[in-house]
């Protein structure tokens, strides 16, 4: 059935080692922050593990697990402000006369850090105060190499074009998502329906690839804590900011919407010879988006043939070759926590990772079992140890989870757009639950009492009474 998301209801981490600092909060001297297995540690000192020196450069992992969870106990324009704070202060920056040859060793190290946190979180750069810090940092070490400017100018120009190309967000790829009702169903000269548009269940696996792959582009990783954050209680009263998911929503929406295409396309023809055309068109769509690895179209369309105004049409399913549905059906049967699925989506995703080819590099997940699984693990392990420090393991397995999301969505979808098949997916009218009954029970009389005071019910609210 179609999803609802209620926001209340880069890599594989490694070890990890401290840069050479004194440890605080009563960690014990020359422990590794995160050393074999997993710790934790105090919010200052993961801080201060995020700080590059002459001699130390945080390991991609961890730069990405702090940056990822950091927000839910401080401002990423907070965390920016100390980042600077401290570089200046430990490379005394501030002095009139610079050592030169130990900020050429920093120099690149901060570069490389700014560069980092600003290609992956390019949303914690909006505010123009961000961007003074950045300056005002790289402004102290520029004298000592005229190439830091000119890196720092290149940086940005890369984070500007980032940010004007997510600020077209995925809302202005879709049509109104508001459904339309029986009565305002726009007659056939109007209404082109999808296999007019088009007939091979091939290529239409291929075009909904497409507009998976645009819409997940637009979701940042940080998106997946903002969804479930909650205030710190350590921290103030109110939250560390407002919630930012409006990428995360729109692609819900983009699910549901498909939904209720499938549903309507299919309870649209007047013959029933036709609809089970459609339904065996879109059984073989379905396939195809398994093979090609786009599970959450898939399941979007199991979910629409799923519908009770589409499983109650008896008469129209007698003519449909039901074998390939039923295997469908039972790759992702949410029995076992979606164990058929997961399996599915372990062998796709190794089949990425040894990938000769583009096209064997997709991997889409079923998105709101995605969501789901990041909301338990946010659910069922604590932010914080009773000590107060940060509890690193639980940020750890987040990160492993949203990394493998945001390496699958970078994928260059390699077939070829057909913008008149993506128009109609974004545009086309959809019904209305009530309105899918009504059709339904037009197409195929309704079977018993509770349906027919159904019926009755929907033409007086929606038609009208005669």
């Amino acid at each position: 059935m179609p999803q609802t998301l209620s926001i209340s209801d880069m890599v594989t981490p490694g070890s990890l080692s401290p840069p050479p600092t004194e440890p605080t909060d009563g960690e014990q001297a020359g422990q590794p922050l995160l050393g074999g297995a997993p710790s934790s540690a105090s919010l200052d000192t993961l801080i201060q593990h995020l700080v590059p020196t002459a001699d130390y450069y945080p390991e991609k992992a961890y730069i990405f697990t702090f940056l990822l969870s950091s927000r839910l106990f401080i401002e990423p324009q907070e965390l920016l402000a100390r980042v600077c704070h401290m570089c200046i202060e430990q490379q005394q920056l501030d002095k009139p006369v610079l050592d030169k040859a130990r900020v050429r060793k920093f120099g690149p190290k901060l570069l490389q850090l700014l560069a980092e946190w600003t290609e992956t979180f390019p949303r914690d750069f909006q505010e123009e105060s961000t961007i003074s810090h950045l300056k005002d940092v790289v402004g102290r070490i520029a004298p000592c190499d005229e190439a830091y400017r000119k890196r720092m100018h290149q940086l940005l120009q890369a984070l500007h074009q980032k940010l004007a190309a997510l600020g077209q967000g995925p809302e202005s790829l879709l049509g109104t998502d508001k459904p339309v009702s029986y009565r305002t169903k726009p007659p056939a000269s109007i209404h082109r329906e999808l296999l007019g548009i088009c007939s091979d269940p091939y290529v239409l696996a291929q075009q909904l690839t497409h507009v998976e792959l645009e819409q997940l582009r637009h979701i940042g990783p940080e998106e997946f804590v903002q969804a479930f954050v909650n205030k710190d209680p350590l921290a103030s009263t109110k939250p560390c900011f407002s919630e930012k998911t409006n990428n995360l929503e729109a692609y819900v929406k983009w699910f549901n919407r498909l939904c209720y295409l499938v549903a309507t396309e299919i309870c649209m023809p007047a013959k029933k010879k036709q609809r089970a055309q459609v339904i065996e068109f879109f059984i073989d769509v379905a396939r195809e988006c398994f093979n090609i690895g786009n599970f959450n179209s898939l399941m979007a369309i199991i979910s629409g043939m799923n519908m009770s105004p589409v499983s109650r049409l008896k008469k129209t399913w007698a003519k449909v070759k039901t074998a390939k549905f039923f295997i469908l059906e039972h790759q992702m049967d949410p029995t076992g926590n979606f164990c058929n699925y997961r399996t599915a989506l372990r062998g796709a995703a190794h089949r990425s990772l040894t990938a000769h080819s583009s096209r064997e590099k997709i991997v889409i997940p079923f998105f709101s079992l995605l969501i789901k699984d990041i909301y338990f693990l946010n659910e069922g392990c604590a932010n914080r140890l009773p000590n107060g420090h940060v509890n690193f393991e639980k940020f750890l397995e987040l990160a492993k989870q949203v990394g493998e999301f945001i390496t699958w969505k970078q994928v260059e979808c390699p077939f070829e757009q057909d913008l008149s098949i993506t128009h109609y997916l974004h545009t086309a009218p959809i019904f209305s639950e009530d309105g899918l009954y009504l059709a339904s029970y037009e197409s195929e009389s309704p079977e018993n009492q509770t349906e027919k005071e159904r019926w009755k019910s929907l033409r007086s609210s929606i038609l009208g009474k005669t």
